[in-house]
């Protein structure tokens, strides 16, 4: 989840990630239920763990590999926004957790979650925040003890969540084992899903995406 520091000081958001792929992007077709996932690493080793649960549907991964939430804040609205989605699925926080770029608070992390939901339902999308999977370590930064960090947030999410009509998709209790990490059947390094754990996720997000999008039609 390391990011090269060569690419931090040029283009420290990685805007220039998915430019080209946003440029050949079109406007939605009618009736098309367009979601946007926009994450890290987790988001981003999605579409090649489990390619499957992306096919033949209008969904757009947007994930990067050890982002934190400020740098998908500077790109939300070219990543997600000017693509026209109904829904966005957010998952983002725990390189914050893990110091990625810099120290980070969990007031940090949450001003910049509400300020993409925010951004998100100024623009008609409806909002999926995701719960922070289960870590009890970071193999790239051990010692940061980040299993109880990971709840107190999930918390904050949940509840910004239920008070700012927007969906929360909880992840985990369906992947954390007894030390509040991640179930080794899920996870070859205890933060990245595997093929597994993947699938588990998409039946969860299945079902709160399909509440959004009936709301998003519904309007």
């Amino acid at each position: 989840m390391l990011f090269p520091a060569f690419t931090q000081a040029q283009d420290w958001p990685n805007l220039g990630r998915y430019k080209d792929a946003n440029a050949k992007v079109a406007l939605p077709a009618a009736n098309e239920d367009r979601v946007v996932f926009m994450g890290n690493s987790i988001t981003d080793g999605w579409i090649n763990a489990v390619p499957e649960y992306f096919a033949g549907r209008a969904y757009i991964d947007r994930g990067i590999s050890g982002q934190t939430t400020p740098q998908m804040l500077i790109r939300f609205r070219q990543d997600v926004i000017d693509l026209k989605p109904k829904v966005v699925v957010i998952l983002a926080g725990t390189n914050d957790i893990a110091g990625n770029t810099g120290p980070s608070t969990l007031e940090m992390i949450e001003d910049n979650l509400e300020s993409m939901a925010v951004l998100a339902k100024a623009a008609g999308i409806q909002v999926i925040l995701s719960s922070v999977l289960p870590v009890y370590d970071y193999p790239w930064k051990p010692g940061l003890q980040p299993a109880e960090k990971i709840i107190t947030l999930n918390k904050w999410i949940k509840n910004y969540a239920m008070q700012n009509d927007c969906f929360y998709l909880d992840y985990f209790p369906s992947v954390a084992d007894d030390r509040n990490g991640m179930k080794a059947e899920y996870s070859k390094d205890g933060v990245h899903p595997n093929a597994a754990g993947y699938k588990v996720m998409g039946a969860l997000a299945d079902k709160v995406i399909a509440t959004a999008l009936q709301k998003a039609n519904n309007k």
